[in-house]
C-alpha cells in the first residue's frame, strides 16, 4: 500500500500565492494613500506677475467703452461728501467724454489735447496741456483705458499691483510741482475693465470715483 504523500506546509497552491501577492500589493497602495494625505503638500506654483505692459496690452484691445460713475469728493474743510453721479465714453485713441447728470448736468470733452466743457447752456475750449493740473488726471484715466503705456510713464512713476483679475495701479505725477498739487492717482480694475479711480490731492482733499461698465450696444 502505497503512502500518503501531504504537500509540505511552505508550499502553497498557486491561487493562495497569488491571494498574497494582490493583498500585499493592496497594504502598499493603502500604505501610500495614507501618506499623501498625512504629508504636506508640495509648495503651490505662483502665478506670473503681472507687468505694466501686460496690462497695457490686455486694456489697449477695448477700442470703446462706455460706463455709469458714482464720484464721491472728500474735501477737508468741509464736515460733508460731495457726490455726483453720470457717464463715462471713451473711444481710442483719444477721445474721453464725462458727463454730469447729477447734481448739476455739466460735460467734459476731451479729443486728442482739446478740452470742451459744456455748463448751463454755455461752452468753452481750451488746449489740454496749458493746464498741467488738469491735464495729470485726464490722462491718469485716458490713458489707462486706452491702455496707452507711453503717456503714462511720460507724466507719472507707475508702480502696479496685484494679478489680472485685481489690479491697481498707482500714478505719482513726475514734475514735483504738480505732485505740490496732485499727490497721486490710483486706478483699479479686473482684466480690460476699471472700476475705481481715487485721486488724492497734496491738500488732503479726495476724490473715489466707482465705475460700472455698461453693456456694448
Amino acid at each position: 500500500m502505497n503512502a500518503v504523500v501531504f504537500p509540505p506546509a511552505a508550499v502553497r497552491p498557486p491561487w493562495r500565492r497569488l491571494q498574497a501577492r494582490c493583498r500585499a500589493g493592496l497594504v502598499l497602495l493603502l500604505a501610500a494613500l495614507w501618506l499623501a494625505v498625512l504629508l504636506p503638500a508640495g509648495p503651490a506654483v505662483a502665478a506670473p506677475a503681472l507687468t505694466l505692459e501686460a496690462l497695457m496690452a490686455t486694456l489697449a484691445q477695448v477700442k470703446s467703452g462706455e460706463a455709469r460713475f458714482v464720484e464721491r469728493r472728500h474735501i477737508q474743510s468741509l464736515d460733508r461728501t460731495l457726490e455726483s453721479s453720470g457717464r463715462l465714453s471713451f473711444a481710442a485713441p483719444s477721445v474721453l467724454v464725462r458727463e454730469t447728470l447729477s447734481p448739476r448736468p455739466d460735460r467734459l470733452a476731451v479729443d486728442g489735447n482739446t478740452v470742451t466743457m459744456t455748463a448751463g447752456g454755455r461752452s468753452r475750449t481750451l488746449a489740454l496741456d496749458a493746464t498741467p493740473e488738469a491735464q495729470v488726471l485726464v490722462e491718469a484715466i485716458r490713458g489707462t483705458l486706452t491702455g496707452n503705456r507711453a503717456t503714462l510713464e511720460r507724466l507719472f512713476t507707475p508702480r502696479l499691483s496685484g494679478s489680472l483679475e485685481r489690479w491697481t495701479l498707482e500714478l505719482v505725477p513726475r514734475d514735483a510741482q504738480l505732485r505740490g498739487q496732485v499727490a497721486r492717482v490710483q486706478v483699479s480694475g479686473r482684466q480690460a475693465v476699471l472700476r475705481e479711480m481715487q485721486v488724492l490731492l497734496a491738500d488732503g482733499d479726495e476724490t473715489v470715483t466707482q465705475i460700472e461698465p455698461l453693456p456694448a450696444r
